[in-house]
């Protein structure tokens, strides 16, 4: 019993590791695809091609619809992952590197851990807010020590999308319990499949010829890994290795991000930049840590 629970732990770890290997080299890769397509089209015919493949493998798996009660938290996952945070994210890339925006978006963690308190109507502890206020402001002073010493655009489309995204995570989290893990975002996917098919059509480039190779390699790449085979390696590891422990991984990926962005994009790898983001990410660890010892408080209450 105990080899059986620790085999699933390990390839729980596994799972969740190539989910976040996988979404770290998202902005980079995204960084690639606004050289020359406009982000609108980046951001959302991701989504496209990602809802395709879902559609095919719901139909395979034979998943039966989701039922209409539950549209409201679809449309919250939908507005969150499958839009907010591509575009905005492809927005903000047009304009600045990949490794600068793998600092902001640390803060994702800790966004959608306040998404999830709110939601659920959680009294949380000042410790909590003194850690959440104190990463939010190691973010906003790098944005002003990298910048032009005011928050720009990029700045605010980089903070729109931890927002969105934190609201993605934590609604998708909450349909996840009554249809799964990867069904979740396929059924996001394919249902956002009709509205965003136009915009996307609207917004492709006029000459498919002109586009290098490498700018359709890096759209190939948040289409297919980053918003699908990530997300089913990421469900998977968090489903059989427990939410608690395989979502610690994620911090990580803003280093993994600041790596990658080094080595594709030739990026200058500087102290600043990795020491504002171990600031952010120690942040989110103490406020993770605050949250979750009070939730195994009120679960030992009950009990």
């Amino acid at each position: 019993m105990l080899y059986s629970r620790s085999r699933h732990e390990f390839a729980g770890f596994g799972y969740g590791f190539l989910g976040i290997l996988i979404f770290s080299l998202t902005l980079p890769a995204t960084r690639i695809a606004v050289l020359e397509l406009d982000p609108v089209f980046v951001g959302l015919g991701r989504a496209v091609v990602a809802a395709i493949l879902s559609l095919i493998l719901l139909i395979v798996t034979r998943q039966k619809l989701p039922p209409w009660r539950f549209l409201p938290r679809f449309i919250m996952t939908i507005a969150g992952v499958v839009i907010g945070f591509p575009v905005l994210s492809a927005i903000a890339m047009r304009n600045a590197p990949a490794s600068y925006g793998a600092v902001i978006i640390g803060l994702l963690p800790l966004a959608t851990a306040f998404w999830g308190v709110w939601r659920g109507k959680e009294k949380v502890s000042m410790t909590f807010w003194i850690f959440a206020l104190l990463g939010s402001g190691l973010v906003i002073c790098f944005a002003l020590i990298s910048g032009a010493r005011s928050i720009t655009f990029v700045d605010l489309a980089l903070f729109g999308a931890v927002v969105a995204g934190g609201i993605g995570y934590a609604e998708g989290g909450i349909l996840a319990r009554s249809f799964g893990s990867w069904q979740v975002i396929c059924w996001s996917l394919v249902l956002s499949l009709p509205v965003l098919l136009p915009i996307v059509i609207e917004h492709s480039p006029t000459s498919l010829d002109s586009i290098s190779l490498n700018v359709w390699l890096g759209f190939l790449y948040v289409s297919v890994f980053s918003m699908f085979l990530g997300f089913i390696a990421w469900y998977r590891g968090l489903s059989i290795g427990g939410i608690a422990r395989v979502s610690q991984i994620q911090l990580i990926q803003p280093f993994l991000t600041i790596l990658a962005s080094a080595i594709l994009l030739d990026e200058s790898l500087t102290f600043t930049t990795l020491g504002f983001a171990l600031g952010v990410i120690i942040c989110v660890v103490l406020s993770k840590r605050v949250l979750t010892s009070k939730l195994q408080k009120k679960i030992k209450l009950k009990t």
